[in-house]
Parts: C-alpha cells; structure tokens; sequence
C-alpha cells in the first residue's frame, strides 16, 4: 500500500468512528472466503459494515475519536464491524460467531462506552432501531384504531339492521 493510499485509507476510518454508532471488533483468523462472504452480506442485509483492517493503521485512525478504547483489541487478526443503529451490528456479529467458532468477539464500543464480549452480546438481544420504531408507531396508533372502531360500531349496527330490512322486503 503507497504512503498516499494509506494516508486515504486512515482518513476513512476516522470519518467510520466519528460517525458509527456501535464498533465491534472479532478475530477472523480460520474462516474460510465463502464464510467471510457471507459475514459481510449478513452485516450488509441488516445495514452494517465489515472492514478489515491492519491494526497499525486502525489504531492511529482511532485517536481523537469516541471509540479510541477499542485500540487494546487490535492484536492479530481482526475485523471491525460498524453500523449506525447500535445493535444491527452486534446482532449479527453474534449470530455469526454461534455458527463459526473460529470468530470470536472480542469487544468493542458504542459511542464513548466501552463493551466487553458480553457487553457486545447484550446489546445484540436488543430490539433494532425499526423493531422499537415499528412498535411506537403500533402504540400511537392503537388509541386511534380503538376510537375508529367505537365510532362507526353503531353506523355499523345501522346498516345491518337496514341491509336485514331490504332482504326481508326483497323476500316478500
């Protein structure tokens, strides 16, 4: 890599930390191409990133940023995961690891809080952004819905009763 590419490609890590919400660092080491595959259509699926990186160049992209805590991590063979919504790429970094053992999680961070593996797993049984969306909006709605239903209940009622009547006389 030239001095230039490298110069470009610390400048893009920075802006990934600055800007991601969650930062999840694993070992890759064993996996085989067609796993690596399908690790980053996964975090591309659910709307995250996998980078891999060499660890010099991470760390010294790292510095000035919220998530400068991850540095200790990037020892041997790593990969960074990011994403915006905090648990889209935990999720998926922990589905990924029950089925693959030679991933392992090793931690990682959500703006300036550190996370540990079990940190990471916790945030990956968390409802995403559009689940806990999905759900508000089914909340405001259900008051609505509920009053729509009470309000034409005896409109209803009435076209029944009118709709029994003209049968009746359709049948004499």
């Amino acid at each position: 890599m030239e001095r230039a590419e490298k110069q470009e490609f610390i400048g893009f890590l920075q802006e990934v930390f600055s800007t991601t919400g969650v930062v999840v660092v694993a070992h890759y080491s064993g996996l085989t191409v067609a796993q690596m595959q399908n690790l980053r259509k996964q975090m591309k699926q659910a709307g995250a990133t996998v980078k891999v990186a060499k660890n010099r160049l991470a760390k010294i992209a790292l510095d000035g940023t919220d998530v400068a805590s991850i540095a200790p991590l990037l020892k041997g063979p790593t990969l960074i995961a990011y994403s915006s919504d905090p648990v889209a790429a935990p999720k998926v970094a922990v589905d990924f690891a029950k089925g693959n053992d030679k991933f392992v999680i090793l931690g990682g961070a959500m703006g300036k809080t550190s996370l540990n593996q079990d940190g990471v797993k916790a945030l990956a049984t968390l409802p995403s952004l559009d689940e806990l969306r999905a759900k508000l909006v089914g909340l405001i709605q259900a008051p609505g819905t509920k009053i729509a239903q009470v309000v034409n209940a005896p409109a209803a009622k009435l076209a029944r009763v009118f709709g029994a009547y003209a049968k009746r006389d359709e049948a004499a």
